[in-house]
C-alpha cells in the first residue's frame, strides 16, 4: 500500500465552511437561527413536561408528540451548537470522529423524525376512521413499540452510512463547503470511489420518505373518505382541524428535507448558500414549528402548558 494512502487515509479534522458566498453576512445569519434553536428547545423541552406530568396526556396522540420533541431536540442540539461556534467565533474545525458522530445522529434521527410523523398519521387515522376502538388498538406498549421499530429503523439504516464514509480515503480534502457534516458533503472531499456512498445514500432517503409518505397519504385518503360522508359541517370541520397540526408539520419537514436531498445530487445550478440555508432550516424550522403548533393548536396541551407556569408561580 503506498506510503500515502496510509498517512491521509483520515485527516484528523475537518473545517466547516459554514454558508459557502456568505461568510461575512453568517454572523447576522446566525441570531435568527439561535432565535429559532432556542423556541426549539424550550417549546420541545416544555412539551416533554407537559406530558409527563400529566397523566391525562398519556394517550397515542400525545405520546407520539413525546417521541417527535424529543427527536427535534436531538436534531437540533447536533447541529446549532456548533454552526453558531462558527458564525460567530470562527471555530470551524471537527474531528474526524465527531464528524461521522454528527452525521450518524442527523441521518438517524431525520429518519426518526420522518417515522413518528407516519406513526402520528396512522394514530390520526384510527380516531378519526375507528374512533371506538382507536384506545384498545393503539395502548401505550403498542405505541412505545412502534417508537422503538422506528429509532432501531434509523439506526440499521443509517450506521452503513458511517462505515461507507470510515472506510474512504481523504487525501488532504480537509474544507467543507457546509455549515455541518452531511453525508454527501463529507464524500465528496474523498480521493476514492464514491459510488457506492451516493447510492446507499439515496436508497435510504426514497426507503424512508418513500414509505412513509406513502403510509401518510394512505392514511389521509381513508381519514378524506370518512370525513366527507359525514353528515353536519361542523363534524367535517372538527375531523379536518383534528389533522391540520399534523400535516402542517409534515409539510414543514418533508418539502425542506426533500430539497436538500436531491440538490446534493442533481441540483448544481442551485446557489450553494441556497442550498445551505435550506438544510439548516430543515434541521431548525421543523423543531421550532412543532411546540408552537400543537401547543397553540392543542386545547388540552394549552391548558396544560398554562396551568404548570401557575403552579411554579405559587
Amino acid at each position: 500500500m503506498p506510503p500515502n494512502s496510509t498517512t491521509f487515509s483520515h485527516p484528523p479534522y475537518f473545517l466547516l465552511v459554514g454558508i459557502p458566498g456568505l461568510e461575512k453576512e453568517q454572523f447576522w445569519v446566525a441570531f435568527p437561527f439561535c432565535i429559532m434553536y432556542t423556541i426549539a428547545v424550550l417549546g420541545n423541552i416544555t412539551l416533554l413536561l407537559v406530558i409527563r406530568a400529566e397523566r391525562s396526556l398519556h394517550q397515542p396522540m400525545y405520546l407520539f408528540l413525546a417521541m417527535l420533541a424529543f427527536t427535534d431536540l436531538v436534531l437540533s442540539t447536533s447541529t446549532l451548537p456548533k454552526m453558531l461556534g462558527i458564525f460567530w467565533l470562527g471555530h470551524r474545525e471537527i474531528g474526524f470522529l465527531p464528524c461521522l458522530a454528527q452525521v450518524f445522529f442527523i441521518h438517524t434521527f431525520t429518519s426518526v423524525e420522518s417515522g413518528v410523523l407516519m406513526a402520528m398519521a396512522l394514530d390520526r387515522c384510527l380516531a378519526v376512521c375507528r374512533p371506538l376502538r382507536h384506545a384498545s388498538l393503539l395502548p401505550a406498549p403498542v405505541v412505545l413499540a412502534l417508537g422503538g421499530l422506528v429509532l432501531l429503523r434509523g439506526v440499521l439504516l443509517v450506521a452503513p452510512v458511517c462505515f461507507l464514509l470510515h472506510r474512504l480515503p481523504f487525501c488532504q480534502h480537509q474544507l467543507i463547503p457546509h455549515a455541518y457534516c452531511e453525508h454527501m458533503a463529507v464524500a465528496r472531499l474523498a480521493c476514492g470511489d464514491t459510488g457506492a456512498n451516493a447510492a446507499y445514500g439515496l436508497f435510504v432517503a426514497l426507503a424512508v420518505a418513500g414509505t412513509d409518505l406513502a403510509l401518510i397519504s394512505v392514511s389521509y385518503t381513508m381519514i378524506l373518505r370518512v370525513v366527507l360522508s359525514l353528515p353536519s359541517t361542523g363534524a367535517r370541520l372538527k375531523a379536518f382541524s383534528t389533522c391540520a397540526s399534523h400535516l402542517c408539520l409534515v409539510l414543514a419537514f418533508y418539502v425542506p428535507a426533500l430539497f436538500t436531498c436531491f440538490t446534493h445530487r442533481f441540483g448544481q445550478n442551485i446557489p450553494p448558500h441556497v442550498h445551505i440555508i435550506v438544510a439548516s432550516l430543515y434541521l431548525l424550522a421543523p423543531p421550532m414549528l412543532n411546540p408552537i403548533v400543537y401547543g397553540l393548536r392543542t386545547k388540552e396541551i394549552w391548558h396544560r402548558v398554562v396551568l404548570l407556569f401557575r403552579r411554579k408561580g405559587t
